[in-house]
């Protein structure tokens, strides 16, 4: 009678095991994605600062997410006759700056607290990283090229977390790869940030202090701080939105084929029939849609054929293995102990 007992407690244990190996497959397919951070009423400013703005030299903003320029609680703005912007340049306090300054205090709280967090070096130079978040508990420097490989996923999402200063040496460069995007770089920054002269910089840049851009230095993305002041001396701000890549494209080619296929018929057939009887085009009108479905769209039956594409089935697929494997050692343990 003692066996049946044990044989309980095994299933118990391995049943408990497993949906413990659920649970931890459930979360690090959850930690592999990160979404984007919101930058709300912050997103149309280029550059956005808590304690004034000051620029020296011909600076210029643009961008088709806005390129506003603004500070606040102080709205101070010396040399913003010097700023060529398609955007809106507030040169006093104002409620839009208000409202920007209090979305990106939210941000810079979203970006701070993102996990999991891989540590990373105090210089990024010379590395490629995949997307996810990246922390350094004091500084972040970039000495050289730092290379963000998004491995074809044009919504991969880059953070990195410095505990204190962000600092490029001159000449430095962030650089894209594999449909990598500016839109979903990063850049949450514990103090403040220094720019070196013509650095090619790119990311959403939220600081807690100052930023400094030096001359020439250029950025994809936006110079936000939160309580300091932004200085500009002759740079370049691009403050683009997103580009949607529409996954049918690749379709498409296929789709144009047999619609150029299908007049070619209907005008070889026409000539022949309306020679002899006019009711020819009708007949030729009501064919050539019959033509039209590509085979590697559809079905047998005429039914769309499912999307194989998408990256979904991963945990579906993980849980449903686990549950077999739950229910084959309960079938097998039980036989057993009968």
């Amino acid at each position: 009678m003692a066996t049946p007992k044990l044989h309980k407690k095994t299933i118990a244990g391995v049943a408990a095991a497993a949906i413990a190996a659920i649970a931890l497959f459930v979360t690090v397919n959850a930690s592999a994605v990160q979404p984007t951070v919101n930058l709300g009423n912050a997103q149309t400013f280029a550059v956005l600062a808590g304690s004034g703005i000051t620029n020296t030299g011909p600076t210029t903003l643009t961008g088709t997410w806005g390129s506003d320029i603004g500070s606040s609680p102080t709205g101070t703005f010396t040399g913003s006759a010097s700023v060529t912007t398609s955007g809106t340049k507030y040169i006093a306090a104002d409620p839009a700056t208000a409202s920007a300054q209090s979305a990106l205090t939210t941000a810079y709280l979203d970006a701070a607290g993102r996990t999991p967090a891989t540590t990373v070096s105090a210089d990024l130079g010379g590395q490629t990283l995949t997307q996810g978040v990246y922390n350094s508990a004091s500084s972040l420097g970039l000495t050289g090229t730092l290379i963000l490989d998004a491995e074809n996923d044009p919504a991969a999402v880059f953070i990195f977390q410095a505990g204190s200063t962000l600092t490029t040496a001159s000449g430095s460069k962030v650089e894209l790869i594999n449909g990598a995007q500016a839109c979903n770089v990063f850049w949450q920054v514990g103090s403040s940030a220094t720019f070196g002269t013509t650095t090619d910089f790119t990311g959403h840049v939220l600081a807690l202090t100052s930023i400094t851009a030096n001359n020439g230095a250029t950025f994809k993305g936006q110079l936000l701080a939160r309580n300091g002041a932004v200085t500009l001396d002759t740079n370049t701000i691009i403050n683009d939105a997103c580009v949607t890549v529409t996954p049918t494209a690749t379709a498409t080619p296929t789709a144009s084929e047999t619609a150029t296929a299908t007049p070619t018929e209907s005008a070889t057939a026409t000539p022949t029939e309306s020679a002899t009887e006019s009711p020819a085009p009708e007949e030729t009108v009501t064919a050539a849609p019959s033509e039209t479905p590509s085979p590697e769209d559809t079905t047998d039956t005429g039914g769309q054929l499912p999307d194989t594409e998408t990256d979904n089935w991963v945990l579906p697929l993980g849980i449903g293995l686990a549950v077999i494997a739950i229910g084959a050692i309960v079938f097998f343990l039980r036989r057993k102990a009968s």
